[in-house]
């Protein structure tokens, strides 16, 4: 079995039943999973009149999910596990950015469909890392994420992967219709190429 933890933001979507089976395919895997709610019960809600998105994020913001993911990481650690890898969908990817550029929290990251996420940010990356990514994404289009491989392919210290895919759009990991053929196919690659990443480096 690894020695890791395979953690994931919730996305602020309803897409908890979804999320919950990858966590189950993780711990299948070997893998400890560990699955915060970042939300604190009140997923963003598009048609909420009362709760905008800037006022949701003021009191959910991603720099509240980094530090709220360090308490985490370090309680699990001191419960003896040594290697932490950690995945973020959408707002949770801007999270793993951050906790990516810490040698010393995580072996690995994995984001999905990332929003918010900068060049600036990849920059500062210390760890393996893949992003997988949209072929329609208005959050981190195909140019921007061509951008994040760029910066990550200077970085010989460690390995890193982005990939698009083609023919979806942002939230396709965590949002498809399971009657969709096409859709749950590749859902099903983005899921299997993040487990594959956490074997690989969260050892």
């Amino acid at each position: 079995m690894a020695n890791g933890t395979y953690g994931k933001p919730i996305n602020p979507f309803d897409t908890s039943v979804k999320i919950l089976n990858i966590a189950d395919e993780a711990a299948a895997a070997g893998f400890y999973a560990v699955l915060p709610d970042f939300m604190h019960g009140e997923p963003f809600v598009l048609d909420k009149p009362d709760r905008p998105l800037p006022v949701w994020l003021k009191h959910h913001s991603t720099d509240k999910g980094f530090e709220e993911s360090k308490t985490i990481i370090e309680a699990i650690k001191s419960q003896g596990v040594s290697a932490v890898g950690t995945v973020g969908y959408c707002w949770g990817a801007k999270v793993i950015a951050e906790l990516s550029k810490y040698e010393h929290l995580i072996k690995a990251g994995v984001s999905l469909h990332p929003v918010w996420v900068t060049v600036d940010d990849i920059k500062d990356v210390k760890v393996p890392i893949a992003i997988l990514g949209a072929e329609t994404d208005h959050a981190s289009p195909p140019e921007q994420l061509k951008q994040f491989g760029e910066k990550l392919s200077v970085k010989s210290e460690f390995d890193s992967f982005v990939k698009i895919f083609p023919g979806v759009s942002h939230g396709w990991t965590v949002r498809y219709n399971l009657e969709d053929e096409s859709a749950v196919k590749s859902a099903e690659e983005a899921h299997l190429d993040m487990l594959n990443w956490f074997t690989k480096y969260v050892v």
